[in-house]
């Protein structure tokens, strides 16, 4: 029986599986966990080839680069699994995303000398937000509700995504909420770069993939009436996906293409502190590191009151996507007014206090 203390002094290994390449979004988490570390543990990281497993490379991170996700299939990613798990022996296989809590879940049948820790950063309040068939969300949810109950832990990175875990999953064992942490910046030094003169040119920002729950139609409806009492306003569309050309059609329907932009994949950084306001009308969000990162920017941040974004915005932020002249009157009222800019909440955690929160719950695996 191993001992999560790790065997001969040695820090044991958590072996972190995450079935995406990208930085976004849970591959931003990762990368943070890894440059910080976990308390008295070895991390390790499967996914497959890609930025972030580039990014791990580079930082010196141990990452074991395989056929492993989605675009693997289920087959190579059970074994890629598998291989890593019988290679390395961790105390702790650590999934990340819906696919890879399945993908452990059956590989793990006859259960090696591990536990299994699961993070969820993208269920919805609704199976309509994810999944195109009344058929395809009930089986997904009789998977979870399956596969949780062989998870030794499970974290959920909101109140309203482990809300959402008990709802639509029945999961009935305890959830540790985690939150994405973010190290503080004082943002409000920077607010003299930004004119609240309408004609200088307001800079809004959307910072998303370019899909249909992102609400961006909305975006672009709300956009339309600031730019029809602010015609210097500008719109950045920034992100890449499926929905583009339909958005690009409606921006010439709505008369803005002139002042609407698809630059495609930005630097997020760099956006937001270029731009006057970040607008996202998503219609789920579990802990989004697009608003967390406004927060600690000079951005003001207009948003979709759903999933955690309650949790962590102020109310005057947040707007229903579908009341298009509250969207436009919040987005005009935060480029006249820097002062209304949404700042981190004082209790936010860092990410030195995330890692530690992650350590306690695989600690509790072996109490």
């Amino acid at each position: 029986m191993s001992s999560f203390h790790g065997i001969s002094g040695h820090a044991p290994i958590a072996l972190w599986c995450v079935p995406v390449g990208e930085l976004a979004g849970v591959g931003r988490h990762v990368l943070d966990v890894a440059r910080q570390g976990i308390p008295r543990t070895r991390l390790m990281v499967l996914c497959p080839d890609g930025p972030l497993s580039r990014a791990l490379s580079d930082e010196g991170i141990p990452v074991i680069v395989d056929e492993f996700g989605p675009d693997a299939g289920l087959l190579s990613s059970i074994q890629a699994l598998r291989h890593a798990v019988t290679t390395l022996r961790p105390a702790i296989i650590h999934t990340h995303l819906a696919y890879a809590d399945i993908v452990a879940a059956l590989a793990l049948v006859t259960r090696w000398d591990t536990k299994l820790v699961s993070t969820e950063h993208g269920i919805a309040g609704t199976a309509a937000v994810y999944h195109s068939s009344g058929m395809s969300a009930q089986v997904m949810e009789t998977a979870h509700h399956f596969r949780s109950r062989v998870f030794d832990a499970l974290i959920a990175v909101s109140d309203a995504t482990a809300q959402a875990m008990r709802a639509r999953w029945n999961v009935t064992k305890p959830i540790t909420v985690i939150r994405n942490g973010v190290d503080s910046s004082d943002n409000g030094e920077s607010f003299s770069a930004f004119s609240t003169d309408s004609r200088d040119g307001w800079k809004i920002l959307s910072l998303s993939r370019l899909s249909h729950e992102k609400g961006l139609e909305d975006v672009l409806k709300a956009f339309s009436v600031v730019h029809r009492d602010y015609p210097e306003a500008t719109l950045t569309m920034a992100g890449e996906g499926p929905l583009r050309g339909d958005l690009e059609r409606m921006c010439k329907v709505l008369g803005i293409s002139e002042s609407v932009t698809f630059p495609g994949f930005i630097d997020a950084h760099d956006a937001l502190y270029s731009h006057d306001v970040l607008v996202q009308l998503s219609q789920w969000e579990n802990c989004s590191y697009s608003l967390l990162d406004a927060m600690n920017s000079p951005c003001g941040v207009v948003a979709t009151p759903v999933g955690g974004n309650s949790e962590m915005l102020p109310s005057h932020c947040l707007v229903e996507g579908s009341n298009v002249l509250a969207v436009s009157a919040a987005i005009v009222n935060q480029c006249e007014n820097p002062q209304s800019r949404p700042s981190l909440p004082t209790q936010w955690p860092s990410v030195s206090m995330m890692c530690t929160e992650i350590a306690a719950v695989y600690r509790e695996c072996y109490q």
